[in-house]
């Protein structure tokens, strides 16, 4: 099942080198993933498909992990409008989207990644 990892880091150069080089040594494949800096500190958001061993490398590496939680990986149709239309019906089922992610693209779909406050009503839409 799809995982966002959230964790906070020292804002310093290489560090997003030094957590890639260790998953991929640890064959933990990012499926999106998102970095951020604020304050002095780094945040970084993972996707990924194991939670456990990336969860497990992180705090090795003196990670502090924020969140960890299961998302949601939806095909919409590669066109103006169409998130808008999805994120549209999230919103009238008072679900609150909490991250996104664009993936890649395949046939006309465009997929995209969405952690939300209400995964089990997001799942209905």
């Amino acid at each position: 099942m799809p995982t966002e990892i959230v964790t906070e880091v020292e804002d310093r150069p290489g560090v997003l080198a030094d957590i890639g080089e260790l998953f991929g040594k640890r064959d933990i494949n990012i499926t999106a993933a998102a970095a951020f800096t604020y304050s002095g500190k780094g945040y970084i958001h993972f996707v990924v498909d194991d939670a456990d061993p990336a969860v497990s490398l992180l705090k090795e590496c003196g990670c502090k992990i924020i969140t960890v939680r299961e998302v949601l990986s939806v095909s919409l149709d590669d066109q103006p409008g169409e998130l808008g239309r999805y994120a549209r019906r999230l919103a009238d089922a008072g679900v609150n989207i909490l991250s996104f992610y664009t993936g890649g693209s395949s046939g006309g779909d465009k997929e995209v990644i969405i952690a939300v406050d209400e995964i089990s009503a997001a799942r209905d839409i």
